[in-house]
């Protein structure tokens, strides 16, 4: 029986419906259009920019219904292929590859944080459209960190996360909370299928790229955003200083500037605190459009206009994605959102890591809030049922997964910043 049917079997719940969503649009084109509770905070957000050729119309067409009667907007093609117009943006890895695509369907992109309204109308958090990336891939298999194990168990699964990874705009700099959707399924019966606002880091600073130093950036949104486990670390311009302007004849160290290393680290716990399910995925990109920047105004960086800086003393970029991007400075003035810059956040991978679970016995379904807490039996104002299998994996030594998605690349035609 898969997840999709299991909890079709269950009451019809109106203020807080399973996570999983239903499979309304099929493989063949975008989905509907409308839904019987209306819409979603996160639907109807984008508009085309002066790069793409697509309209809002075919863009809200890639949309999904989830259980709460809710449109929202879900994954599509950088291009799409029945108009061949451009929409800009990318979500990453088209998920009806997945083998779990059969039992999660489309993936409501903003479904926690809709629940979160209702859970916290004072505590709202609202992320743009762009940031929501897919990843995943079959038959991983799995490390374990134990010699003598390692020769007894052999363990694969199946894997596909989506996270809110903007990396064009100053949000992350001070907000720590980002939609997660978080699904496995192995074959020593480990499963999980969640979604939550994971809290990654500490609100109102994040480590900056090439040392990890503590930056203080101000206050999140929202004011009262739960400290979390892991980091957020983000390009400064310190780093930007330090590895991209560079003497004649030595080269930038560019991706060690750039490069950002979001690192959750998430607990699913009952309502007596005690913890069900622990995860901690990394989530990894290349050559994002923006760093931070106290000395300007919005305190955005941007990459692209290093490539044209010179200082005083003669440094400047020697880099191969600045010659790549200028035709090794034959072009001149191009903007963070040309689609000529590959300054886009396009190169991306993930660390599968560790998923143990704690749940021998219990149930499979808890209703838990948006932030994974508080887990129940039966479901409250704003909760968000989370699958976790019932059983304890956790051996005694290390499981963990390895990096995916190295080799591709999501982007399309007119692909462009911010994204």
């Amino acid at each position: 029986m898969t997840l999709i049917r299991w909890f079709r079997r269950l009451p019809p719940i109106l203020l807080a419906p399973p996570a999983l969503v239903l499979a309304c649009n099929s493989d063949q084109g975008p989905g509907p259009q409308t839904a019987p509770n209306g819409v979603a905070q996160s639907y109807g957000q984008w508009a085309p920019g002066p790069y793409d050729t697509c309209p809002a119309s075919v863009h809200d067409a890639y949309s999904v219904v989830g259980l709460d009667g809710k449109l929202y907007p879900t994954w599509h093609p950088p291009v799409d292929p029945a108009t061949e117009c451009r929409f800009g943006h990318e979500h990453g890895r088209d998920p009806r590859g997945s083998k779990l695509y059969g039992e999660v369907g489309n993936i409501p992109f903003g479904y926690a944080n809709e629940q979160l309204d209702i859970y916290d109308p004072n505590g709202m958090r609202h992320e743009d459209h762009f940031g929501h990336k897919i990843e995943w891939e079959n038959d991983v298999d799995m490390r374990i960190d134990d010699p003598v194990a390692g020769i007894v168990f052999a363990v694969r699964c199946d894997f596909l996360t989506k996270l809110h990874q903007g990396t064009h705009s100053k949000d992350a700099f001070t907000n720590n909370l980002h939609e997660l959707v978080y699904h496995i399924q192995c074959t020593d019966r480990t499963e999980l299928h969640i979604t939550i606002m994971a809290a990654i880091g500490t609100p109102g600073e994040f480590e900056r790229s090439c040392d990890q130093a503590k930056v203080v950036v101000g206050p999140a949104t929202p004011a009262n955003s739960p400290d979390g486990g892991g980091a957020r670390i983000i390009p400064d311009r310190f780093c930007v200083d330090q590895l991209m302007l560079v003497p004649a004849g030595q080269q930038s160290q560019t991706f060690t500037a750039l490069h950002e290393s979001w690192q959750t680290s998430s607990v699913i716990r009952s309502v007596d605190g005690h913890g069900l399910a622990f995860f901690n995925p990394y989530y990894q990109v290349e050559l994002p459009s923006r760093f931070h920047d106290p000395a300007v105004a919005g305190l955005v960086g941007r990459p692209i206009d290093v490539c044209y800086e010179t200082e005083a003393n003669g440094d400047q970029a020697h880099s191969g994605p600045c010659d790549q991007s200028t035709n090794h400075g034959r072009v001149t003035g191009l903007a963070f959102d040309d689609p000529r810059s590959i300054f886009n956040g396009v190169e991306r991978h993930v660390d599968i890591n560790s998923a143990i679970i704690h749940n021998d016995g219990g149930p499979t379904l808890w209703y838990t809030d948006p932030f994974g807490g508080h887990g129940r039996r039966q479901p409250f104002l704003g909760s968000i049922a989370q699958f976790i299998a019932s059983l304890d994996n956790d051996r005694g030594f290390g499981v963990s997964g390895p990096a995916i998605g190295f080799d591709r690349y999501y982007g399309g035609t007119g692909s462009h910043a911010p994204n």
